[in-house]
């Protein structure tokens, strides 16, 4: 109830009312840590979450990411099912810090109130069930886009991110198997832009000599691995 009212709050104020996050030193600082172990994250990684006061933390989120936390396939908002807690604490808590930039979500991630809230709302996005449909690569030409992304993967992707696109729970690295195709494609392309200031360095550096081309191909391969997880029941009248 706590989260419907102030969701409602927020909407018939305008989001774009609210305070803009502050800017903190990214990528392009000279003393930029990735993964600095400071502030409201640690906090928050080593509380326990409760899943029950979790899911009630969760419907302000529920607006963009949808209930189901599914996002939208046009990528506009991620996944979030399934993903690992350290991953979603940590990008919240960049977000609110003003580390990443995401104007829309800014507003709506200060709306949890400590880091007590951030480990109970992560704990409850990662029990989700994985979502059996999710935006693919649509193109005539998905076959060879998948082909070729996967060879490329496989070069220089893998090792952080998985041979599944399962990631990395302990060294923050995302699951980006299943993830909407478009949502994908931007993050990657912003990392490499050096538009993403709260990316990892390492990545940077590998993803900087890759072309749109080959990002679409790599994109395309990604978004269609099965995420790793407890896959959602399929709906009535689908196999």
């Amino acid at each position: 109830m706590k989260a419907s009212l102030l969701l409602i709050g927020l909407l018939s104020a305008g989001v774009a009312l609210a305070q803009p996050a502050p800017k903190k030193e990214g990528i392009e600082g000279k003393g930029y840590q990735w993964n600095a172990q400071e502030g409201e994250k640690i906090e928050a990684l080593h509380l326990k979450g409760d899943k029950k006061r979790g899911e009630e933390a969760y419907e302000v989120c529920g607006a963009c990411h949808l209930p189901s936390g599914a996002g939208r396939p046009d990528g506009t908002f991620p996944q979030l099912a399934g993903q690992h807690t350290t991953v979603l604490i940590k990008q919240m808590a960049d977000i609110r810090a003003g580390l990443r930039d995401n104007p829309t979500m800014y507003p709506f991630a200060v709306t949890l109130t400590d880091p007590q809230e951030l480990a109970d709302v992560s704990v409850y996005i990662q029990s989700l069930c994985i979502p059996t449909d999710h935006g693919k690569y649509e193109g005539p030409d998905a076959a060879m886009q998948v082909a070729k992304g996967k060879e490329l993967y496989e070069k220089e992707c893998k090792e952080c991110h998985g041979v599944h696109g399962e990631g990395d729970k302990e060294k923050f690295y995302p699951v980006i198997a299943g993830q909407h195709y478009k949502y994908l494609l931007r993050q990657m392309t912003e990392i490499r832009d050096g538009k993403r200031r709260n990316a990892n360095p390492d990545m940077v550096k590998i993803i900087k000599k890759y072309d749109d081309s080959q990002l679409v191909a790599i994109s395309a391969f990604q978004s269609s691995l099965a995420m790793p997880g407890a896959m959602c029941k399929p709906k009535a009248g689908k196999k």
